[in-house]
């Protein structure tokens, strides 16, 4: 779940949460008007009996001594002005049957739901009575008893409750929108720092997340831009260091080839003139000694063959003599002759390899040269294609590809962790490019980009598995 939607979602929460607590305080308050209504009204009524009794006797005749309070002149307009609407006004003086006067409910309201009716009276049960004895010329004459109709408190509530209800609503919308857009537009930092740590995980150090003005996503800039810059000094070192092994790893087979051609090959060849010799000069009833030397002769043109294939695996000076591209065809050459398998090589080579830098072209050359040792070994392909071209375009770059119909698992491939994958992407990543193993029609496909300039500041390499 996305950081906008938990906040707008607790945003809600807390808007329903008031929403509620006004509810319940608005039925609150009904429940607490009503009752105080119920009261003012019974106080208001029974001054008015009191009051309407001396305004009698003040006149000559008005009242008769036998009678307590003026009934029924006391239910009139102005008595019924002072009932509040939905209290019910009940007045019993001795020995009179008792008379009731009701305020109009329909002041208070629509009528409330049948739902909002139950849970009201759940919460809050019947309102309370109030009753005021009278004492006119009498310590008993009588009292008066207000009382609320059932609705009262129940209109009264939902009158409020809906008003509360559809401003809360109006109000929750709002601020639920607007929430949102503040929100979102506080975020927009975030999505610029996935971005950086996106190109982060491709390789390209050199970029830097910007400014923000909220602190919390600076601290987070600044710390991100921390990381980018130690690891670009970090893979300038590696780079530099891998660099400097592949040489060395060059000067090392230059040597070793140079050792075996001069010292070994030359023991192959006194081998091989010393068997001759034997054979020649053996008596004529010695024919073992023939079929010794004979032996010897064999063994020396075995290994003779191993330390010529051995030769052409470890020396790279060819590519200083005749260059990479004619490499290349001896290196296709030779596969098509020496390999036991029936597999072809075909070479097609784009664009011009002459002027590339001597270690980009011995390094394509390695690529190329273990692809195709790869492609023998871990597969039985009948056909491998080897693509090199040279780029020239937005950027100087030469892009290898080598296919096959041997089939086999990309991802394994990719995931594996094979002193072969492992030079070519150390190799490649040194010269700033880029190794992508991915699934062929029938086979395997391996796709390499090198810039011929060498790596651009803060480029590591990347890889990715189709």
């Amino acid at each position: 779940m996305s950081l906008m939607v938990r906040l707008v979602g607790r945003l809600l929460a807390v808007v329903l949460l008031c929403l509620a607590g006004a509810i319940g305080w608005v039925m609150i308050d009904a429940h607490r008007s009503i009752d105080a209504q119920t009261t003012a009204t019974a106080d208001r009524v029974s001054q008015r009996l009191t009051g309407l009794y001396w305004q009698k006797l003040v006149w000559r005749n008005g009242v008769s001594r036998e009678t307590l309070l003026p009934m029924p002149e006391w239910e009139t307009l102005a008595t019924a002005s002072i009932v509040s609407p939905g209290i019910c006004v009940t007045v019993k003086p001795p020995g009179v049957d008792p008379r009731q006067l009701c305020s109009q409910i329909e002041a208070l309201g629509e009528p409330a739901p049948a739902w909002f009716a139950a849970t009201y009276d759940f919460l809050f049960g019947p309102q309370i009575e109030q009753k005021r004895y009278l004492s006119v010329r009498d310590k008993d004459a009588g009292y008066v008893l207000s009382a609320a109709q059932p609705e009262a408190a129940l209109r009264l509530s939902w009158h409020q409750v809906s008003i509360v209800v559809a401003v809360a609503v109006a109000m929750a919308a709002a601020i639920t929108i607007l929430s949102t857009l503040m929100i979102g537009h506080a975020l927009i930092p975030a999505r610029t720092i996935i971005e950086g740590l996106r190109k982060l995980q491709q390789g390209d150090l050199g970029w830097r997340l910007p400014r923000f003005r909220t602190t919390e996503f600076n601290l987070i800039a600044r710390a991100v831009n921390d990381l980018s810059e130690e690891l670009e000094r970090t893979n300038s070192a590696r780079t530099a260091l891998t660099t400097r092994l592949f040489q060395v790893q060059e000067e090392e087979r230059r040597a070793l080839a140079r050792d075996l051609h001069d010292e070994f090959g030359q023991c192959l060849t006194a081998t091989a003139a010393l068997a001759a010799s034997i054979e020649a000069g053996a008596p004529s009833d010695r024919q073992d000694l023939v079929e010794d030397a004979r032996a010897i002769t064999r063994a020396q043109q075995r290994m003779m063959e191993n330390l010529r294939g051995a030769l052409v695996r470890l020396r790279s000076q060819n590519i200083d003599e005749i260059g990479l591209e004619a490499s290349l065809r001896q290196l296709v050459s030779d596969h098509n002759t020496q390999s036991a398998s029936r597999a072809v090589v075909r070479l097609n080579v784009i664009g011009k390899m002459t002027a590339l830098p001597k270690q980009v072209a011995i390094d394509i050359y390695r690529v190329a040269q273990e692809c195709l040792t790869n492609a023998m070994k871990h597969g039985s392909p009948t056909e491998v294609r080897l693509r090199v071209e040279h780029v020239g375009a937005a950027r100087d770059t030469i892009s290898l590809t080598v296919e096959d119909d041997g089939g086999g698992d990309a991802t394994n491939i990719s995931r594996g962790n094979g002193h072969g994958i492992l030079g070519m992407r150390e190799r490649i990543a040194a010269l700033g490019g880029s190794l992508h193993i991915a699934k062929a029609a029938k086979g395997i496909r391996v796709a390499a980009i090198i810039p011929v300039l060498g790596p651009p500041n803060g480029l590591a390499f990347g890889e990715a598995t189709a």
